[in-house]
């Protein structure tokens, strides 16, 4: 079924209360004004995590068996907040079994001393590929910091300059360089899990 041709705009939507009211007398129509309602937006929620319609479709379908097993006992305040956890835990967890094969070369993150352990199974992909790819999303990364930050994080990790050095270029302390450098690094590993490297 297309979710961009939703027939929402067609049967009339039941409101939550009355779909929870659905779900606890197991009824089968529960998933149904479910999809009805909510169908479109969950599949666009896991869109934008897999990147793929076959594997979004999917997590749709595994989102409502998780509801449908969820409720009762569990009664949602907010059933569209309630769906979306469900979502974005069934499809991250699928993205990240889709790129659990991947490798970072060590090579790549050579100067990014700090993310030594990041690491792949043992499986083989294109070197070149992976390369290409990390590149662009630290870069993406790096250039979405403050300009301030992105001094820090190119004079660190591309120029090997120690936070001694680089407090002294900007007037600050080493603690303030360092506190700036932690924040950098978790940023950067949220942007790397969040594609689904293993760190």
């Amino acid at each position: 079924m297309s979710r961009h041709s939703h027939k929402s705009n067609i049967v009339s939507e039941l409101c939550d209360k009355e779909i929870i009211d659905l779900y606890f007398a197991r009824s089968e129509d529960a998933i149904k004004q479910t999809d009805i309602k909510y169908g479109k937006y969950l599949f666009s929620v896991a869109e934008r995590i897999v990147h793929s319609n076959l594997d979004s479709e999917e997590c749709l379908n595994d989102t409502y068996l998780a509801a449908w097993n969820s409720m009762p006992p569990e009664r949602p305040a907010i059933l569209r907040a309630f769906l979306t956890r469900i979502m974005r835990n069934i499809a991250t967890d699928r993205f990240r079994q889709k790129t659990r094969k991947k490798r970072i070369p060590p090579d790549i993150i050579d100067p990014l001393s700090d993310f030594e352990n990041i690491l792949i199974d043992e499986h083989d992909v294109q070197e070149e590929y992976i390369l290409k790819e990390i590149g662009e999303r630290i870069d993406q990364y790096v250039r979405a910091l403050s300009e301030r930050r992105m001094y820090i994080f190119m004079a660190r990790y591309y120029f090997s300059r120690p936070t001694d050095e680089i407090a002294e270029t900007l007037g600050v302390s080493v603690s303030t360089v360092s506190k700036e450098l932690t924040a950098i690094k978790i940023g950067l590993r949220q942007v790397l899990e969040s594609e689904g490297y293993i760190i």
